[in-house]
């Protein structure tokens, strides 16, 4: 009953708008050559760097520059932003039905009546 009750809150997530909007604001960057660039220009930095240290090397002062310059260009981003601001709105509805599970623990350990079918 509990896995049921779990499926069903989570379809219900899912077809949330905030849940729809994480989903549309990160298909847009997937759509955004300029964040694609971005990304990938990132993500080989940084493992260039993991390689570095996995050899014992430092990554250099020009890396750790570049590597700055980038993610504040991608911060700036119109996609990224939105996917940003898509996330903490799903965020924000994550805690709240974290709260209400908490509150409905709470509710049923104090209950001497057993629902459990």
């Amino acid at each position: 009953m509990i896995q049921d009750k779990a499926m069903e809150l989570g379809r219900l997530i899912g077809q949330s708008s905030e849940y729809k909007a994480v989903v549309r604001a990160t298909d847009a960057i997937s759509d955004d050559p300029e964040a694609v660039e971005l990304r990938d220009s990132i993500d080989a930095l940084r493992k260039r760097a993991q390689e570095m240290m996995e050899k014992g090397e430092q990554p250099t002062k020009e890396m750790e520059v570049e590597l700055n310059e980038l993610l504040d260009r991608m911060q700036a981003n119109p996609s990224y932003q939105k996917l940003i601001v898509a996330e903490e709105n799903l965020d924000k509805v994550m805690q709240r039905v974290n709260e209400w599970i908490s509150q409905g623990i709470i509710k049923g350990a104090k209950s001497p009546i057993i629902t459990l079918g």
